[in-house]
């Protein structure tokens, strides 16, 4: 049956889908990035209308005001038909289109539009499309993108309003954010048929920002408008940025997060449920599921013959479709050890065994050769 496990988020969370700081060169081929979408993965091109911008966000390369940038327009024409050609030379096969910010997050929104507009319609381009959505974006500009696009997102960037402030101090996060999520969802739902998936991006680390704050908002995102991914971008310093010299995040946190924000997405934990240390922060020795077994299954495993679908996927190593073996399996008999798990396909049977029972027995565990 292969991997019918998927515990850890490795190789789920490339870079370029995390640190998306390189969109816009003097080469669009140099935009091209092969990035997990919700269609396989695909070279996309992943570029910006300008990298001229208004705002003045504390950590971005494109920040107002940030001399050592070269700033770059293209004309929604221009972009179109550079991208038409990448798709027909085979190149790319998908588009990420943001935007920095001039006159405006409406004017910024139109050219992002635009530009689609002329891929969708002339062009008759149907694969995939991932569209930011600017701050302050009109309610017909969020229906128009989720229209066009496959995934649209807008970043968060902080998890509460005082972390965003000291990251993007001319950004809002109830009154300008979080109510374009909030629209986005809510026109979603009405649209007949078509489900454009939603998701959003914080930067993880520059602030002071705990994980307990990120993964709380994550649960509401999650659970109140029903985004497909949440990505963290850990915190990398930028020259002639404020933040220079702010260090930068351990890349082991960001992946602590992601296998926490799946918990909390696929498995059906609560923030509760994690084990924080310290101030609010995840352990970074140990991964958020196996912290949670070491306090509550060390001492009273699972029997892995009569535990539900719900009770399995809490042991490490087992996850949806390991539970979902272990549930077609015991419809024709016992499962009596831990070579019973992999020929199932539990490919986590060992990280299984000292949480487990197997018809009332510890599992029988191989002595590690070294």
């Amino acid at each position: 049956m292969g991997d019918v496990t998927s515990d850890e988020p490795a190789g789920d969370t490339p870079a370029q889908e995390r640190k998306p700081q390189r969109y816009q060169s003097t080469s669009l081929e140099e935009c091209i990035s092969n990035v997990s979408t919700p269609k396989g993965k695909k070279p996309v091109l992943k570029t910006m209308m300008t990298t001229a911008c208004e705002r003045n966000c504390f950590y971005c390369p494109f920040r107002a005001g940030r001399g050592k940038t070269q700033r770059i327009t293209i004309r929604p024409e221009e972009m179109a038909t550079a991208f038409d050609q990448l798709q027909r030379a085979g190149k790319v096969d998908g588009l990420f289109l943001s935007s920095g910010i001039v006159r405006g997050g409406v004017t910024a929104q139109d050219k992002i539009l635009d530009t689609v507009d002329i891929i969708r319609s002339r062009q008759a381009y149907r694969g995939y499309v991932h569209l930011k959505l600017m701050p302050g974006a009109e309610t017909d500009q969020i229906r128009r993108a989720l229209e066009l696009a496959d995934r649209v997102s807008i970043n968060l960037e902080g998890p509460t309003s005082e972390r965003l402030q000291a990251l993007a101090p001319k950004k809002d996060l109830d009154g300008e954010l979080l109510k374009t999520l909030q629209t986005a969802h809510r026109l979603r739902q009405a649209m007949p048929g078509k489900r454009t998936s939603l998701v959003t991006q914080f930067v993880v680390g520059a602030v002071g920002d705990t994980d307990l704050e990120l993964l709380s908002l994550s649960t509401r995102l999650y659970r109140q408008m029903h985004l497909s991914r949440i990505y963290y971008s850990g915190f990398n310093p930028i020259q002639d940025t404020p933040l220079e010299n702010t260090q930068a995040t351990d890349p082991l946190r960001e992946h602590r997060l992601y296998q926490a924000s799946f918990l909390l997405r696929d498995y059906g934990w609560d923030v509760e449920d994690l084990n924080f240390v310290g101030d609010g922060f995840l352990d970074l020795e140990v991964d958020p599921k196996r912290a949670w077994a070491e306090t509550h299954l060390r001492f009273q495993p699972i029997e892995i013959n009569r535990a539900s679908r719900e009770q399995l996927m809490r042991v490490p190593g087992i996850g949806s479709k390991g539970a979902e073996a272990i549930l077609r399996a015991r419809r024709n008999g016992r499962l009596d050890s831990l070579d019973d798990l992999r020929k199932i396909g539990v490919v986590g049977a060992e990280r299984a065994a000292e949480f487990i029972t197997l018809s009332g027995k510890r599992p029988e565990r191989q002595m590690r050769l070294f």
